[in-house]
Order: structure tokens, then sequence, then C-alpha cells
């Protein structure tokens, strides 16, 4: 995921989180408002947004145990949005849609990049 401003890539994983949820609202607001798009949509807000919180509890853990824990339900959320996404894109025909695919990029690379941390930190 790039910076906007200066389109330099952001490492700062809660940042990167905290962007992730945010398009993630913004992209759901221009789905039509059908019953399954309403209910995907809330439970796709809240994985989403689980991703980042569960980050930056992580980043204040008092224990290595933790850390580990709070990583993992990230990464949990981080699969979640990505099947939540997923029913969505092919549920709306969506297959021509670049925010949609890139959402699901971006929540594949999130799993992956906290999986990395889950087996760095064991």
């Amino acid at each position: 995921m790039t910076n906007s401003q200066n389109s330099k890539p952001v490492y700062d994983l809660e940042e990167r989180t905290f962007r992730f949820a945010k398009n993630v609202r913004i992209f759901l607001k221009t789905l039509p408002s059908t019953m399954a798009n309403i209910e995907d949509g809330k439970q796709l807000i809240r994985s989403s947004g689980s991703i980042g919180a569960n980050y930056r509890e992580a980043n204040e853990a008092l224990s290595k145990k933790d850390f580990l824990m709070r990583v993992k339900i990230s990464r949990k959320e981080a699969k979640e949005s990505i099947y939540w996404l997923r029913l969505i894109y092919e549920t709306n025909n969506l297959r021509n849609s670049a925010e949609a695919k890139s959402l699901l990029q971006e929540a594949d690379e999130l799993k992956k990049i906290l999986s990395s941390i889950v087996e760095k930190s064991k």
C-alpha cells in the first residue's frame, strides 16, 4: 500500500491497518443497499477494524505471550475480512472493480505480514 501524498510505501503497520479499515468503509458506501450487502458489510466493518485495533493492543502487550495472542487475533480478523470481501465481491459482480481487488489484495498482504510476525515471535 502506498501513501497517496508521496507514493512511498507505508511500513507503519498501525497506519496501514487504519487505512485498510477506512478504505473498507469508503468502499462499502458504494455498494447497493441490499439486505445481504448490509449484513455482510457489518461483518466486514467489524473484522477490518479489529485487525488494527488488536495490532495496537499487541504493541502495548505486557508479555510476549499476550503480544503473540493479539497478533494471532489480528491475523484471524484479516482472514475473516478476506472472507467477507470475497463474498461481497462475488455476489455483486465486482470483477471489474479495481477497488474491490485492491482491498482483497491488501487484506491478503496484511494476513501474510501478521503471519510472518507470529512465526518470528515464536
